[in-house]
């Protein structure tokens, strides 16, 4: 036996003891310990392998490597930082250097060691919550001037296990005090409670093995960068029901983060998209069936059982109790329909608008394009008349040329990508020929080229791109922008650069990065994804969407420019479009509406700490709804409308933030017009 063995296993014995000694007061049920099966010990250094063999970035599993994964997996573990302790974590510390080489002998002993540990304090966490809350009534102070904080990045570890029974009176304290607002009587408050943290607390003792070896082993992928994941045979057999969803059910694509489930981004056209009532960003903690269905608990619970519960037949409910993105000191709950994204609504669709601008009234086409989309099965059978973005957008195109517009915006807003093929030929509709996309991989660089000289419309083209644009949207884009093809407006693309492929490995299957996007001019398209040339107002925070707020997001570089010859110069009238924007922008009762709805929700998304004082929880409530009510009435009598008595009176159909955003986009397009033809703009 090794001394670095010798020192593990003696670290495991302090740790079962103290373990047992603080458990012994509170324990009632017994969890029993987990350990791995020698089929997770191979199927470990098979994924460490494939890893070091095929992962984009080359990285090794080294000493270095070990501490990012040891975060990782205490991460995972204790989000909150409210069941291990830094007394623990320096117990740890030995393991930390040093966990790569138990990964590559498939040695899984430490990992189960710390998660036993952390099973163990979730089960006493759990007790002590549900014992506190029989009496929460008499033995909980709402008039105390307490704070919890809810900044987990920058929260410290309690020092040790004394201190972490006030830390759960506080959470418990934090939760009723959100069932009050609310307005949860508190009989049923009770009630709600012992519900919550019992179903916790059962399925809690119902982890297995499997479930040990998945978080870990995705401790280690996402180490790596943080779209690399390893599905275990369960969730390899679910995985493309999964994909699915986007299709079936509500339509938003979801993630993990921290004890939530995480809105990624919605499928445009989607049930949730068109409800208006979801938003990427929104947290997901409770999943009701039915318009009246009870609320069943979901923090802390896996992903895929969450989707289970959202996902239904088409045409029933599915109710979703959210921590909203733009309000997270309060829950709501939403009701959604599920249905099927229908292919004619993911279609790209056109109209065609006048706008006056300078005196001047022009004829603008705008073509919305949802995802990039192409009938794969129709494509390989060499059916001329197979279904996709390209070929929709050209018969289009086609009808706004007979129409004679005097411009052209192509909205990609919201849209989350699709067809890298799709993405080149669609660029191709707009250039003479050239490069479109360069693809490196851990060897080489490649190249997608337009080889059709023939372009199918060469007036003045405009591109509209929010946070939610992603990936072939942000391919079509930035080959836009560096061609000088077209004027860029909206805010920072999504920043998802990266080319992922899904391999089979034993019984499950390794989702790994193998690639990366670069535009023609080298730029990539990871993490900064495409700025505009003019800029609007953020709706979506970059601190909660997008590939930059991904622990773990590879970062963004260049590599050398590909041989392209961008058309003409566009620099000489970005500044007077942008300043001509601003200046209608101070006018506009719209944009200072959207201002001032974003400034009211970073005031409370700034807030590192919660009062755990009741009324001071309920008088910033209410003031922050009756600010928004005020706000939200300034804006109707601007335009007209009577003033609504209560925020639920919103129609939650409606899509006032797109449409303030459009109508300045189509000002811009006419200026645009107004200034190519004074340049002399030639795009053929």
């Amino acid at each position: 036996m090794t001394q670095i063995t010798r020192l593990i296993h003696r670290l495991w014995a302090v740790l079962a003891v103290a373990a047992f000694f603080y458990c012994a007061p509170l324990c009632h049920a017994q969890i029993t310990e987990l350990t791995f099966q020698d089929d997770q010990s191979q199927q470990c250094i098979a994924i460490v392998n494939a890893l070091e063999r095929e992962h984009f970035t080359g990285k090794k599993l080294d000493r270095n490597m070990s501490v990012h994964v040891f975060d990782r997996y205490i991460k995972f573990l204790d989000p909150g930082k409210h069941l291990l302790t830094q007394a623990d974590l320096d117990d740890f510390q030995p393991l930390k250097q040093l966990m790569y080489k138990y990964l590559k002998t498939g040695n899984l002993g430490p990992a189960f060691e710390i998660f036993n540990l952390y099973q163990s304090r979730s089960e006493q966490r759990l007790e002590y919550i549900l014992e506190l809350a029989k009496s929460w009534q008499t033995r909980i102070d709402f008039t105390k001037n307490e704070t919890l904080v809810i900044d987990y990045d920058h929260k410290p570890f309690i020092r040790d296990a004394s201190g972490l029974e006030p830390l759960w009176k506080k959470e418990l304290k934090n939760h009723i005090i959100n069932l009050k607002i609310d307005k949860t009587p508190d009989d049923k408050i009770s009630e709600t409670l012992e519900k919550i943290y019992s179903n916790r607390l059962a399925r809690l003792s119902q982890t297995q093995s499997r479930d040990v070896f998945q978080i870990f082993m995705n401790a280690v992928t996402m180490s790596f960068d943080p779209h690399s994941q390893y599905f275990a045979p369960r969730l390899s057999e679910d995985f493309d029901i999964h994909m699915k969803l986007s299709l079936e059910g509500i339509g938003a694509v979801l993630q993990n983060e921290y004890e939530y489930t995480k809105v990624v981004r919605l499928i445009a056209k989607g049930p949730a998209d068109k409800s208006q009532k979801l938003a990427p960003g929104d947290k997901i903690i409770g999943v009701g069936q039915g318009q009246d269905g009870e609320i069943k608990d979901t923090i802390g619970q896996r992903i895929d059982d969450v989707v289970k519960l959202i996902r239904g037949p088409k045409d029933t409910y599915v109710r979703l109790k959210i921590i909203p993105a733009r309000k997270a000191n309060v829950t709501a709950t939403i009701s959604i329909k599920r249905d099927e994204v229908k292919l004619e609504e993911q279609a790209a669709q056109k109209k065609v608008v006048d706008v006056t601008s300078n005196d001047r009234t022009y004829k603008l086409g705008i073509i919305e394009i949802p995802n990039f989309y192409i009938d794969f099965d129709a494509f390989h059978r060499g059916d001329p008349d197979y279904k996709s973005t390209t070929g929709d957008v050209t018969k289009l195109l086609l009808q706004l040329k007979k129409e004679k517009i005097d411009g052209l915006i192509i909205d990609l807003r919201d849209n989350g990508g699709g067809s890298l093929k799709e993405a080149n030929d669609l660029t191709g509709l707009f250039l003479k020929y050239g490069p479109t996309v360069q693809i490196k991989t851990k060897f080489r660089v490649s190249r997608l080229y337009d080889e059709d000289p023939q372009i199918i419309y060469t007036g003045p083209l405009m591109v509209l791109i929010n946070r939610m644009s992603a990936s072939a949207s942000e391919i079509f884009a930035g080959a836009i922008k560096d061609y000088h093809r077209g004027l860029i407006v909206g805010t920072r693309s999504f920043g998802k650069g990266t080319v992922q492929e899904l391999k089979p490995l034993g019984d499950g299957r390794l989702k790994m990065t193998s690639a990366k996007f670069y535009r023609v001019s080298g730029k990539s398209t990871q993490h900064k994804g495409v700025e505009p040339d003019i800029w609007f107002p953020q709706i979506y925070r970059p601190e909660d969407t997008g590939e930059s707020a991904l622990d773990g997001a590879l970062l963004w570089d260049h590599i050398d420019a590909t041989r392209y010859s961008a058309y003409i110069s566009l620099q000489p009238v970005i500044k007077p479009l942008d300043d001509a924007y601003k200046k209608r922008a101070e006018k506009s009762f719209g944009i200072k509406y959207l201002t001032q709805r974003i400034q009211l929700a970073e005031s409370l998304l700034e807030q590192k700490n919660l009062s755990l004082n009741l009324a001071d929880r309920l008088k910033t409530d209410t003031t922050f709804n009756n600010e928004e009510l005020a706000l939200e009435n300034n804006y109707r009598e601007q335009k007209g409308e009577k003033p609504l008595a209560s925020l639920e009176d919103i129609d939650p159909e409606r899509e006032e933030i797109k449409e303030i955003l459009t109508d300045q986009a189509q000002y811009i397009a006419a200026d645009f017009i107004t200034l190519s033809r004074k340049n002399g703009y030639n795009w053929q």
